[in-house]
C-alpha cells in the first residue's frame, strides 16, 4: 500500500463529519443515556423527519440500502402484486447492489441500456424491455442525477407495473416533474423507494444504515413487520421475516445530518459547476448539468477513451480519483450467463468513466483539479 499523502484526496470521512462532530457526541451522549438502543424515539423520529422532507407519507428506517431493495421487493411478493419468474427492469450501468435482492427472490432481473444524457436507465427506450412477463422497473437515480419521466412512468403505472425507486446516491435530488404522491422529490416519485445513508452518502451514517420510503400503507406495513423478524405484533409474526431494523445511534446521527443536507447539496452543486465551466480538455466530457431538475452529485463523473492514462497522471499531480462502476453487473462472476442482452454502451461506459472528488473540497479545489485535467494530453 502506498503512503503518499494526495493534496486532494477522493473522500476524507473524518473531514465529512467534522463539522457536526459535537452534534454527533451529544447525538451519541443523548442515546446512550436513554437506555433504549433499538426501536426508540430517535428512529420515530427520523422517520417522520425523513418523510416529511421528500414528501412520502411512510418511512421505515432499516438496516442498509441493500435490505432496503430486499424489503421493497419481499413485500410486493408477500402481497401478491409480484411473483418469482416475474421480470424487474433495471438499468445495465448499476451497482450490483441493486439487483442482487431481485435475483435472491426469485425474480428475473433485465438489464436496459443508459441514456447517453445522463447514464440513467433510458425511459425513452423502456418499452423495447417490456414483455407479458415484465411485471417492475427498478429506477436508479445513478450519481444524484433523477431518473423520472412522468408521462412514461404514469402509463407504466396504468399498465400495472410497479415503478420502484433505488436511490441510495440520490437524497435531496429534484425531478423535472412530479411523482405519485405529488411529490417531485426522489424517493417519493415511484411506489416505493430505497435508500442508503452507508458513510460516503451525502446523507451519511457513522455506520450501516437505509430506509424505505413509501406513500403506499399496505406495502408500508409489510416491509415495517419483515424488517422486524416478519412481526406485525410482538410474538406475532406474520411473515418470515429478517432483523433488518436501523439503531437508535445511527438515527440519532441522521437526524443532526439531514439538518445540514440542503447546505450539503448547495455545495455540491457549486462544486459540480465549478468544474463543468472549467474543464475543457476535448478528451474529457464532463456530466450535463441540467436546468430542469435537481442533481445532487454524489458522484462527479467524467469520461475519456484514455482513462486509465488520465486517472495514472491526476495520482502523479496528487489527485485521487475513483470509477462507479469498473465491473456492470451482467460480467460479474455471480451472474455469468444470466443476463442477456447488447452492452456494447454500458461495457464503453465502464472502460471510460472516472469520478473526481467533490465530498471534501471547495470551488476553488475544482478550479485547480480542473486546471491539471485541461493539461493532460494522452
Amino acid at each position: 500500500m502506498s503512503d503518499k499523502i494526495e493534496k486532494y484526496p477522493f473522500l476524507d470521512l473524518y473531514k465529512s463529519n467534522a463539522p457536526y462532530a459535537e452534534a454527533l457526541k451529544e447525538a451519541a451522549a443523548r442515546v446512550i443515556d436513554s437506555g433504549r438502543y433499538i426501536g426508540g424515539e430517535e428512529v420515530h423520529s427520523f422517520e417522520s423527519e425523513l418523510a416529511h422532507y421528500v414528501g412520502a407519507r411512510y418511512c421505515i428506517g432499516v438496516s442498509n440500502g441493500l435490505d432496503a431493495i430486499r424489503l421493497i421487493f419481499r413485500a410486493c411478493i408477500e402481497s401478491g402484486r409480484l411473483h418469482p419468474g416475474d421480470e424487474v427492469i433495471y438499468p445495465a450501468n448499476t451497482y450490483i447492489a441493486s439487483i442482487l435482492p431481485i435475483a435472491e427472490l426469485g425474480l428475473i432481473p433485465v438489464a436496459a441500456p443508459p441514456a447517453r444524457d445522463d447514464m440513467n436507465l433510458d425511459l425513452q427506450r423502456i418499452e423495447n424491455y417490456i414483455n407479458p412477463h415484465t411485471r417492475a422497473i427498478l429506477l436508479v437515480h445513478l450519481y444524484g442525477s433523477p431518473c423520472w419521466d412522468k408521462e412514461i412512468c404514469d402509463t407504466l403505472r396504468q399498465r400495472g407495473l410497479l415503478i420502484i425507486e433505488d436511490n441510495a446516491q440520490a437524497i435531496g435530488a429534484i425531478a423535472s416533474s412530479e411523482g405519485f404522491s405529488g411529490s417531485k422529490f426522489t424517493g417519493a416519485l415511484g411506489d416505493a423507494a430505497a435508500l442508503s445513508f452507508y458513510p460516503t452518502k451525502n446523507l451519511g451514517a457513522l455506520g450501516d444504515g437505509g430506509a424505505v420510503l413509501t406513500s403506499d400503507a399496505e406495502l408500508a406495513a409489510a416491509v415495517r413487520a419483515l424488517a422486524n423478524y416478519g412481526s406485525d405484533t410482538r410474538y406475532h409474526n406474520i411473515y418470515r421475516g429478517y432483523n433488518n431494523r436501523l439503531d437508535e445511534l445511527q438515527a440519532a446521527f441522521l437526524r443532526i445530518k439531514l439538518q445540514d443536507l440542503e447546505n450539503e447539496t448547495r455545495r455540491r452543486r457549486e462544486i459540480a459547476g465549478a468544474y463543468g465551466s472549467a474543464i475543457s480538455n476535448p478528451d474529457v466530457l464532463t456530466p450535463k448539468i441540467f436546468t430542469d431538475r435537481r442533481q445532487v452529485w454524489h458522484q462527479y463523473v467524467i469520461r475519456s477513451p484514455h482513462r486509465d492514462a488520465l486517472r495514472d497522471y491526476l495520482s502523479a499531480n496528487s489527485i485521487a480519483t475513483d470509477i462507479h462502476y469498473a465491473v456492470p453487473p451482467h460480467l460479474q462472476p455471480c451472474f455469468r450467463g444470466a443476463i442477456s442482452g447488447d452492452f456494447t454502451y454500458t461495457d464503453s461506459m465502464a472502460d471510460t468513466l472516472l469520478s473526481l472528488p467533490i465530498a471534501n473540497i471547495s470551488g476553488d479545489d475544482a478550479l485547480q483539479i480542473a486546471g491539471v485535467i485541461n493539461r493532460f494530453r494522452p
